[in-house]
């Protein structure tokens, strides 16, 4: 009877012991078998690609909802060009991306001299979504941004509405940018129906607040009648109304500008600014950067066709515009109140 209560707690662990060790070897067996389920699209590398990222407007836009898709997908992030407008440098920073062979690459098409190398990363089989502007002639995958001739025609009728539809305008770009020559083409495409106004120049305005100031002040004093004054870039609204606080015009001269930029909003609520046309950066360039990263993960087919017929991605992609003016203000910009 002894030996047996001396050998019944030596068996109960040994029976455990057993338990333990087939446990053990039934988890390890368990997990060989299971797939390797480890995210490796971390290593993934998008680049957006552009000129002027430093300025306020990308800093606050493009580049913070570039930084939110990689967020959101898990995936790195780079930015890469000049701070200025520089579209040799832009260039430069594109050949810089195709050296590091990302999985994507987002690029601002603001000239069609951008093709060339926009088609060395595809022959490298590096997709390419071009932002903001089309580069129509390169072999890019898709576009999505704003239709600049659209951004003309919605500038050119808050103009007419607003100087009654007679009166001398004057309109000022990024000379040759293909945006601007978009929307100037858009703006001409409505201005051209009322024989009672004219366009008395187009100025190039360089994206700089001087520079637009400096054309503003001499429209004034060659055109002391002028009736309104339109730009289309997100710098011209602040240098326009530089320009006409400090010139003689005795009269209110209409403004049309663009981009919902704090400085520009606060113009629209002072009354410098009457109409400004936003466009939606932000939702533009995270498309832009879903479409590349659908083009290497989605599994979805068009039909039947045979692989590769076909792309699953659009061609383009607008994603609309704001028109923003006093009435308007508080009801987009509650904060502002």
């Amino acid at each position: 009877m002894k030996k047996n209560k001396l050998l019944l707690p030596l068996i109960l662990t040994g029976l455990l012991c057993l338990a333990l060790l087939s446990a053990i070897m039934t988890q390890k067996q368990s997990a060989d078998t299971l797939p390797d389920t480890k995210d490796t699209s971390q290593s993934e590398e998008y680049i957006w690609v552009a000129t002027m990222t430093g300025h306020s407007m990308f800093q606050e836009n493009d580049i913070p909802a570039f930084r939110q898709f990689g967020a959101d997908r898990h995936v790195t992030t780079t930015i890469l060009g000049p701070e200025e407008y520089d579209i040799p440098g832009q260039i430069q920073a594109m050949e810089e991306a195709i050296s590091r062979s990302p999985a994507g690459i987002v690029v601002l098409g603001m000239e069609q001299s951008l093709a060339p190398v926009i088609d060395k990363a595809i022959r490298q089989g590096i997709p390419v979504v071009t932002v903001d502007s089309d580069v129509s002639t390169s072999k890019r995958i898709a576009f999505a941004g704003s239709d600049w001739y659209e951004i003309g025609v919605t500038q050119a009728e808050a103009m007419v509405r607003l100087i009654g539809g007679k009166g001398k305008v004057a309109v000022m770009g990024i000379g040759g940018a293909d945006t601007t020559e978009a929307a100037f083409e858009g703006y001409h495409s409505v201005i051209d129906n009322y024989p009672d106004i004219t366009v008395i120049g187009e100025y190039d305005d360089m994206a700089n607040y001087d520079e637009s100031e400096r054309i503003t002040k001499l429209i004034v004093e060659t055109h002391p009648d002028v009736a309104g004054i339109s730009g289309f870039n997100s710098n011209s609204a602040i240098g326009i109304t530089n320009g006409l606080r400090s010139s003689s015009a005795d009269h209110d001269i209409k403004v049309t500008a663009m981009d919902i930029e704090p400085d520009n909003l606060e113009l629209v609520e002072s009354g410098d600014v009457d109409v400004i046309i936003g466009q939606k950066r932000a939702v533009f360039t995270y498309y832009a950067a879903s479409m590349l990263y659908d083009i290497n993960h989605s599994s979805i087919t068009v039909n039947n066709l045979a692989k590769g017929a076909a792309s699953v991605i659009p061609d383009t992609v607008y994603t609309g515009l704001i028109t923003v003016n006093r009435e308007n203000l508080y009801t987009y910009f509650p904060d502002m109140k």
